[in-house]
């Protein structure tokens, strides 16, 4: 199987913390790939260093071939687990705007964007702004816009906090799809049930250190 991600000896240190220690491991170009523990394992630290927004203190990352994910970010979509959408946009104009971002032309992204919605059964949703949708319905508008380029890598952070048991199962039925279409999917998690159902492989992060894989 072919690598879409490789960390090498990771290391992530912040003055005396470490935060992450020598981790290693692979995740196989379009598997999904659950990265589980509890909250301060180092899970959003090692995505960052995995996306580029912080460096690593040592060790090395392939991610699509490059060293850096900032290389090849329109090639990546991400997820945060700070939500964070304009509130007078509606979903539609959001979905593009983070679309354009991305360098997909605006008028391709609203329609892309129009059609993802209907989708996912938001299409009524999708000329509301976006501080009258509920908190579900606004995640999956939030992970529409993060894929709404067609990304060959997609990063989720927590996407599944916060959500009732409802929307966790439309969640579920996005990430799956984005696999069949593909993209190779990492996204982290405290919950094993989420992992267990929707993974190839899972590796589990206790105080930064890679306890099982």
């Amino acid at each position: 199987m072919v690598a879409a991600l490789t960390l090498d000896g990771i290391s992530k240190r912040y003055g005396g913390f470490q935060a992450v220690s020598d981790l290693s491991f692979q995740v196989e170009k379009g598997s999904i790939c659950g990265f589980l523990g509890p909250n301060g394992a180092g899970k959003t630290s090692t995505l960052r260093m995995i996306l580029g927004l912080q460096p690593a203190t040592s060790g090395h990352i392939d991610i699509l071939g490059a060293d850096d994910g900032r290389k090849v970010r329109d090639r990546i979509g991400f997820l945060p687990e700070e939500r964070g959408l304009y509130k007078k946009m509606t979903p539609v104009d959001a979905i593009a705007f983070f679309g354009g971002l991305k360098g997909l032309p605006l008028p391709e992204g609203r329609r892309r964007g129009r059609e993802m919605l209907e989708q996912m059964g938001l299409g009524e949703a999708s000329k509301k702004k976006m501080k009258e949708l509920s908190k579900g319905m606004a995640q999956k508008v939030q992970l529409i816009a993060s894929v709404v380029h067609q990304p060959e890598f997609v990063i989720l952070d927590e996407p599944f906090s916060g959500l009732d048991p409802m929307n966790q199962q439309g969640l579920e039925a996005m990430i799956r799809a984005l696999a069949d279409n593909g993209a190779t999917v990492l996204f982290s998690t405290h919950v094993m049930q989420h992992a267990e159902r929707l993974c190839d492989k899972v590796v589990l992060l206790a105080r930064g250190r890679k306890a099982f894989e």
